[in-house]
């Protein structure tokens, strides 16, 4: 893997992700604003890799942005916070649609191309041997890592939409289970913001717009000069609104394995002995506090005398499945902040011992219906915590978003001490 990633220029800290709070911090500690802001495009630019902590809830965009306004100020002109506004402007479109699921389809606006996008996504896209070096590379480091720079994920969107005539959700569905960080608001909206059903155009890029960012120490192994994509903006455009889908180049390229996504995965014992233990757990609880933690919600333990126990409702999972890699992420983070984990059908968790029940909202398929459901006394959820202002009006463009949220806040000093 290493050898790989450095072939790429992939920078270090961008190899592994550790699940701790630890890690978390230690990057926070080494965000530049500034870098940040000049170099971000580029594949080895000074990204932050936050995202991962920041799906899973293991750090909030406002304790980020707190660490980070503590050793340089910042504001809302800041691109640091420009983008983190980005995440939470996801979370509010899904909060104003009647059904939050409401993204899982076209949400407004029309496909370019009246022809039919295929529903499945191809094997040579899968396997990184489509002939088209910055899609193979992205296939390879998303595997690798389970983490991609933006642009490569604009990359592989519109590629296979635009070029190959996939329906973007194939797509979302099968980059969410690889990612660390995949997080659906964030996720789907982005791959519909490409395909041109949450946006005014469809996203294109050419070879040299890959070129332009590649790594400046692996420039050759970025080349796509000669493919599909070496072609201007106005014939990728009209390929997009009115051609057929392409083939992948031709000739044969090496094919990377792909990872499988698992419905559940226990990496020391079975889900049953890791739930008799929750039980356990739970049913000597007596009039104690009981905290569920599911995960989106993987923060640090603040009240000590609250059973904190980590939930995996297995029945979301069986729609929406995970790579090995993300399961052993979410389950370490889990277990360094929960007294045991269990796994279930969350409808069927017996909580009536317990003095109270709270846990966090989630917008997430599954878990989201298997809450509402819970009967347990004092049961409460709560919200999961914000960064910026939430217009009350729904907004369908950022720009007007992060306009209102600005306006909401005041200034940027006291939107933190709030």
């Amino acid at each position: 893997m290493t050898a790989l990633l450095d072939s790429l220029s992939i920078p270090k800290r961008l190899h592994v992700f550790e699940a701790t709070h630890q890690a978390a911090n230690a990057r926070l500690d080494a965000v530049q604003p500034a870098s940040y802001a000049r170099t971000r495009n580029a594949l080895d630019g000074a990204v932050t890799g936050l995202s991962p902590y920041f799906a899973h809830g293991i750090i909030s965009l406002s304790d980020a942005a707190r660490a980070i306004h503590a050793r340089h100020a910042l504001d809302f002109d800041d691109k640091l916070v420009f983008e983190f506004g980005w995440r939470e402007f996801f979370q509010h479109v899904v909060g104003h649609q009647k059904n939050p699921d409401a993204i899982l389809q076209d949400l407004h606006g029309a496909v370019p191309w009246h022809g039919h996008y295929a529903n499945t996504l191809p094997r040579d896209i899968r396997e990184g041997c489509t002939g088209v070096a910055a899609i193979d590379n992205a296939v390879r480091i998303l595997y690798a890592t389970g983490y991609l720079h933006n642009h490569l994920r604009m990359y592989l969107a519109s590629y296979v939409v635009h070029v190959r005539k996939v329906h973007w959700r194939a797509g979302a569905d099968w980059l969410y289970g690889h990612l660390l960080d995949g997080d659906l608001p964030s996720n789907h909206l982005s791959w519909q913001w490409v395909a041109g059903t949450f946006s005014s155009k469809p996203y294109l890029f050419n070879a040299d717009n890959a070129m332009k960012y590649a790594p400046a120490g692996a420039r050759q192994a970025w080349d796509c000069r000669g493919t599909v994509i070496d072609q201007s903006y106005e014939a990728l455009d009209e390929m997009a609104r009115s051609q057929a889908g392409a083939g992948p180049e031709p000739g044969e390229h090496d094919r990377v394995a792909e990872p499988p996504l698992l419905n559940h995965f226990c990496p020391s014992n079975t889900a049953e002995a890791q739930s008799n233990r929750a039980r356990v757990a739970i049913d000597n609880i007596a009039t104690r506090k009981l905290e569920l933690v599911h995960p989106w919600h993987l923060s640090q333990r603040i009240a000590t005398d609250t059973l904190r126990i980590g939930i995996i409702h297995l029945p979301a999972h069986a729609d929406w499945p995970w790579s090995e890699r993300r399961w052993q992420f979410v389950l370490d983070a889990m277990a360094a902040v929960t007294d045991a984990i269990w796994m279930g059908d969350l409808t069927a968790l017996d909580t009536s011992s317990a003095g109270s029940v709270t846990a966090q909202a989630t917008l997430f398929p599954g878990y989201r219906q298997a809450l509402a459901k819970m009967v347990a006394p004092n049961f409460a959820l709560t919200p999961a915590p914000g960064l910026l202002p939430n217009p009350a009006m729904a907004c369908r463009s950022f720009s007007k978003f992060y306009e209102r949220a600005r306006r909401d806040a005041g200034s940027f000093a006291d939107l933190l001490s709030s």
